[in-house]
């Protein structure tokens, strides 16, 4: 089981990465046991394998386009995907990190649709708009509603055939300066600076997978307007692309509008793969890194063939294995038995020519690393000698395919179906590339994992040791010598190829119908069908989060969901992990300000065993006391880890700030108090069960295709009997808020080549407040990409990755979160540049017309992209019912929208944020951000980041 985050229409859910967990011993008195009869038996992997289905028409333009069309008529939308083959492997010495640089480039505008792309995508409401770049490819999508897909094949058309005129000094100086920052957001991360030293110790010098796709900021620097311009004009024609249009149309429609804007473009030279041969080292590599990290993290990695050898489905079923989740071996041995670590993993990156295996483990505290590393490589070679067990294979089976069922529900994104075809086109030159797969991943026998296990990593090994300490020299992006700052020209449309196309009349949203039901129990259950994909989900909502967690004991809420997730009183641990897997479920628990949540995702030919999982985990806790204090160790740990973390310290810090010592959201500290944590007993943690995990607090939601009496007779076989003794908690005043003065509150942070700015605004909102106004109005200063403070902070001025601002919604307290990383030297200007962003939309330069309409039509025209998916459903059913909104609500939204004016937007934000009473956290290297905070104008008070593990 993992705790993790969930995003739930506003509602942020507290994350941390926890495996499954825990051996069980013995039951609290406090809850009646349920009935143990024998759960029903799981559907066959056969049974699994057949929902992976994704029908397609395709065709190829003269130009060499290469077209894939597949039809689903959920929702009335359509994901446009393309994707280049060109990617970071195929970048010459001296031009690394081009690829990446254009992904930047190709957002700026064309020729015939000059200025951000971004604008005219949110104006027709699209969704999942993004674009990647990998040593592969480089991919560009985006969801629109479909009387909008013509202007998306127009803008995407354009720049794939008109983009050089567009490109001038001034947009190449700008998307470079973002593409330093991106850099420095990821060297900041802890372990960051991992796969530099990775893909040059696996790779020989030259080798096309050596440089990472970020690539040398000195390369970079050196480019040319002439050099980028020609690395255009070689790699983006569209004889190098794949074109998938998945969602509400077909291929008879699509072709005509294909050919019309896409068919003139001429080809280009085709790109030519590189030689990328699997290289072997001649003799086993050891290193040490230094970082500042908490663990001591022991990496093993070998090069490995890419996917379309036939080993690689081995390779990943041999990584499941390994260290694929709480069942495996190197979880079981070094976490939960023998607990050596805290925290492994084990993975088979597979590219298009070559993969990376690698395998990971943090080092618990106090161990001596090099035991671990001796552990650790006794089990690999144990495995490599034995090989997987028949069960093991079927496990990792279930578990791959009912993942891929899931990530299949959507069309477009970062992996829906688009995606997939699109890889299997790009890379393998088969659309159903996928389908190969499932088929050898079916075919996997232990015989055939052992002998490609021992083919591959019997060859010698690279190893590094990431241990605590100052981090070593490593090229950092260079900090620009400063100069004034030019902003992009925007130039008027050339007008060859006409005007945008119109937008037709979008539809509303068709919300699907929300029905309601009670468990023999009295248990409220909220249920919404979706028949797109055979799964069932169901969350368990306790009205308890943050808000409840023990106000002299922070953190106790989170070792008790960890304990709870880790083994019942008829399962131990690692039985507990494997009755997932064989189910291909997914059982997950969350924290966020007032709530509480247990969620199941199960594939619905398993929804009766599953849910029979699932109850016990929720009514037969074991809450065994050698795991009990396993745990309490892992989240000590995951505190010592958070020290290390920029945005976690940050986070740290300001919930106290904003809300106020004695208010319950203030209770909001990452993994909790360190001295407190370490006093935690079981006791403790059945106390918070008992008063706050229990049927009387508990709201049921689910999605499924299956019916609602079906599902209800499933959960009230397993739950309808389930009651609790004893008395419920209560919370304290959650209005109550007092928050500090403004002031800037600096924790050091030695050595961060980036700095991570948090601002925060109280606000005399509240949660259950009608909030669509001011969230619609923020549209415009931070809820988005074309948001001033980001447009400011990074397209402007090129400061940062990326900055919002948002409103932080909780029942009781609403307040205005303002964040973004920024360039270590330009601290002390990105505040003020922020502040001055915030100032003046709240004071002279309010909302325009042009971002109200923005904010309008994108919102309205965005609804059925928005919610697409069961996982989107089912957080605004959740919200609906925190925030005590009718179960229709998003029915009615899109009238809603409508009747907001300009007038009415400008005075709801501007009444609800005051920047004077702005609070901030920095979390930086103090002696290069010191003196230019003090020249900001607010006091400021600076703190070591060891300062923050307790209260």
């Amino acid at each position: 089981m993992t705790i993790k985050l969930f995003a739930l229409s506003g509602v942020a859910l507290l994350a941390i990465a926890i495996p499954d967990l825990v051996a069980a011993q013995s039951k609290p008195a406090t809850t009646k046991p349920a009935k143990r009869a024998a759960p029903p038996p799981a559907a066959p992997v056969s049974v699994l394998a057949k929902s992976v289905d994704i029908p397609f028409a395709e065709f190829t333009l003269k130009n060499g386009l290469r077209v894939i069309v597949h039809t689903d008529r959920k929702a009335p939308v359509v994901a446009v995907s393309v994707w280049y083959n060109v990617g970071s492997k195929m970048e010459p010495a001296g031009k690394t990190g081009f690829a990446h640089l254009f992904e930047h480039l190709m957002f700026n505008g064309s020729e015939n649709a000059p200025g951000d792309f971004f604008v005219p995508l949110k104006n027709v409401g699209a969704t999942d708009f993004n674009g990647t770049t990998y040593f592969d490819r480089t991919n560009y999508f985006e969801t629109v509603p479909t009387p909008a897909l013509e202007r998306a094949l127009f803008l995407e058309s354009d720049r794939m055939g008109y983009l050089t005129g567009a490109i001038t000094q001034a947009v190449l100086d700008e998307q470079r300066g973002v593409v330093q920052n991106e850099k420095r957001q990821g060297d900041n991360e802890p372990y960051g600076l991992f796969e530099y030293r990775q893909l040059s110790g696996l790779f020989p010098k030259g080798h096309p997978y050596e440089h990472s796709t970020i690539g040398s900021m000195t390369d970079l620097d050196s480019a040319s307007l002439a050099d980028v311009k020609a690395w255009f004009k070689e790699h983006y024609g569209p004889n190098n692309a794949v074109l998938v249009l998945a969602g509400d149309i077909d291929a008879a429609a699509a072709r005509p509008l294909v050919e019309k804007y896409f068919g003139g473009i001429p080809a280009g030279p085709k790109t030519v793969l590189p030689d990328a041969p699997v290289p072997t080292l001649p003799t086993a590599k050891f290193e040490t890194m230094k970082d500042r990290v908490a663990a001591t993290r022991i990496t093993r990695s070998w090069a490995v063939p890419g996917l379309n050898d036939p080993d690689s489905v081995g390779l990943d079923v041999a990584a499941g294995v390994l260290g694929g989740g709480g069942s495996s071996r190197l979880y079981d041995a070094l976490v939960r038995k023998e607990k050596l670590a805290v925290r492994v993993s084990a993975g088979n990156q597979s590219f298009s020519q070559v993969g990376i295996f690698e395998i990971n483990v943090d080092v618990r505290p106090g161990v001596d690393a090099a035991a671990v590393a001796k552990r650790l490589d006794a089990i690999v070679a144990d495995f490599l000698a034995t090989g997987p067990t028949a069960d093991e294979v079927q496990r990792y089976q279930v578990r791959s395919i009912s993942g891929r069922v899931r990530g299949l529900e959507a069309v477009g994104g970062f992996g829906g179906k688009a995606v997939t075809l699109a890889e299997g086109a790009l890379y393998s030159n088969d659309p159903a590339h996928y389908k190969k797969e499932m088929a050898e991943l079916a075919a996997e026998t232990p015989a055939k994992v052992k002998a490609v296990a021992g083919k591959w990593l019997r060859r010698p090994v690279y190893g590094v040791d990431i241990v605590p300490g100052p981090r070593d020299a490593y090229e950092e992006a260079a900090v620009p010598k400063p100069v004034a700052v030019k902003a992009a020209d925007e130039p008027a449309a050339k007008g060859t190829r006409g005007a945008l196309p119109d937008v037709g009349s979008i539809a509303n949203l068709t919300f699907p119908k929300v029905e309601r039901a009670k468990l023999a129990n009295g248990v409220t259950l909220i249920y919404a069908q979706r028949t797109a994909t055979p799964v069932t989900r169901i969350m368990v909502n306790f009205d308890a989060g943050v808000a409840a967690d023990a106000p002299t004991a922070l953190g106790t809420q989170q070792l008790t969901l960890a304990v709870m997730s880790s083994g019942t009183t008829s399962l131990d641990s690692l039985d507990y992990a494997e009755a997932q897997e064989r189910l291909g479920a997914n059982i997950t628990a969350g924290i966020d300000s007032d709530s509480t949540a247990f969620s199941i995702d199960v594939p619905s030919p398993n929804l009766k065993p599953g849910v029979a999982l699932f109850a016990d985990v929720l009514r037969n806790p074991a809450f065994a006391p050698t795991e009990v204090d396993r745990l309490r160790n892992q989240q000590l740990a995951g505190i010592a880890s958070e020290l290390t973390s920029a945005n976690a310290l940050a986070g740290r810090a300001m919930g106290r700030l904003i809300y106020g010592p004695q208010s319950p959201y203030a209770k909001a500290f990452g993994g909790g108090d360190a001295n407190a944590v370490a006093k935690l007993t079981r006791d403790d943690l059945i106390a918070f069960r008992q008063a706050w995990l229990r049927p009387d607090k508990a709201t049921l939601f689910v999605i499924s295709d299956r019916p609602l009496g079906e599902v209800k007779a499933a959960l009230d076989a397993v739950l309808g009997d389930w009651t609790m003794d004893g008395a419920a908690g209560t919370k304290s005043d959650v209005v109550r808020i007092a928050p500090a003065a403004p002031k800037i509150l600096l924790v050091d942070r030695p050595d961060s080549p980036q700095s991570v700015i948090y601002g925060g605004i109280p606000t005399s909102l509240v949660g259950t407040d009608e909030l669509l106004p001011v969230n619609t109005a923020n549209d415009g200063l931070g809820g988005g990409f074309l948001g001033r403070i980001n447009m400011d902070l990074r397209e402007d001025k090129h400061w940062t990755y990326g900055a919002s601002g948002r409103f932080s919604r909780a029942r009781g307290a609403t307040p205005f979160i303002i964040s973004a990383g920024v360039q270590a030297d330009r601290t002390g200007d990105s505040i003020v540049a922020a502040m001055g962003d915030v100032a003046s939309y709240v004071g002279d330069k309010p909302m325009t017309q042009e971002e109200y309409d923005r904010a309008i039509a994108g919102a309205i025209r965005s609804l059925s992209g928005s919610f697409e998916t069961s996982r989107a459903v089912m957080g605004a059913m959740v919200s609906n019912f925190i925030y005590k909104r009718p179960d229709d609500y998003y029915a009615t939204i899109a009238d809603r929208y409508r009747a907001l004016t300009l007038p009415q937007l400008r005075s709801v934000i501007a009444q609800a944020i005051d920047p004077k009473k702005v609070v901030w956290v920095v979390v930086g290297d103090a002696k290069t951000v010191r003196p230019q905070l003090d020249k900001v104008g607010l006091p400021v008070e600076v703190v070591p980041a060891a300062s923050l593990g307790a209260r």
